[in-house]
């Protein structure tokens, strides 16, 4: 599933090779990928523009358009941005390529097209997102900010730093493994961190996302390979232990996060 170290890549692939490209013809078809809007309106609200800049937070994009609409673009579960040859998005996309997975296109006036690739048909395409119910960035949210969104409350700490109103874009790989990176507890309360704690976990957060961005996704992660029943800590030895955390499949240290 695409978590924010994939969506970044995604908006990069679109910032380098969709803008300032002129849309000639919009595919916006699927009335459940396009929703609440009737095919035809998003091609009535964007052809003739270009895409002039990618913006990301947490695991949403957008793109501003030069003089019109904002261009919402969610990946949801295993979608995939495809810029003519090159593309961005669900780490392990299938090998066998059918068509109709193509659920919202741009098509540019030099030939090449933007596509929203999603299997799954849960992505999204929308004008004018709201955004106004996510948090702060993960990526970039500052320390006193964390402090006071993630160090309060009685929820368990992987709860609370995956809840998108609280900061935006850690989903359950990226949270196990920034948790691992910084030997916290998931089942902790959040509220029982110090801020020696909290700034750690995220600078450690701020750390998992780099590695992922740079390596092609969140799972790389050096403790992803080792979450399943017979895993052990790559970095002590100690037997993972599993559960099942702000209704997610959690794994964590027995010996440096507690057993």
């Amino acid at each position: 599933m695409p978590e924010l170290p994939e969506v970044e890549r995604a908006r990069s692939l679109i910032a380098e090779r969709a803008l300032g490209r002129r849309i000639v013809a919009v595919d916006d078809s699927d009335t459940y990928v396009c929703r609440p809007h009737a095919p035809g309106e998003l091609a009535a609200a964007l052809v003739g523009r270009e895409l002039v800049a990618a913006h990301r937070i947490g695991k949403s994009m957008w793109c501003e358009t030069d003089g019109g609409p904002e261009l919402g673009l969610h990946l949801g579960m295993a979608g995939r941005i495809v810029v003519d040859d090159a593309s961005a998005g669900d780490p392990k996309p299938d090998g066998v390529f059918n068509p109709v997975w193509d659920r919202f296109t741009l098509e540019f006036e030099d030939g090449g097209a933007l596509r929203l690739r999603d299997k799954r048909r849960l992505g999204r395409a929308v004008l004018d997102p709201d955004l106004s119910g996510l948090g702060p960035d993960a990526a970039e949210v500052s320390r006193d900010v964390f402090r006071a969104r993630v160090g309060r409350g009685e929820a368990p700490l992987k709860a609370r730093i995956m809840d998108q109103a609280v900061i935006a874009g850690v989903g359950n790989l990226l949270a196990d493994e920034a948790l691992w990176r910084a030997r916290l507890d998931p089942r902790r309360p959040a509220g029982s961190l110090d801020d020696d704690e909290l700034d750690l976990l995220r600078r450690e957060i701020r750390a998992a996302t780099r590695r992922a961005i740079a390596r092609g996704g969140v799972h790389t992660g050096d403790v992803i390979p080792h979450r399943r029943r017979d895993g052990d800590c790559p970095r002590c030895g100690a037997p993972m232990r599993r559960a099942t955390i702000g209704g997610r499949t959690t794994w964590w240290c027995s010996a440096e996060q507690g057993g």
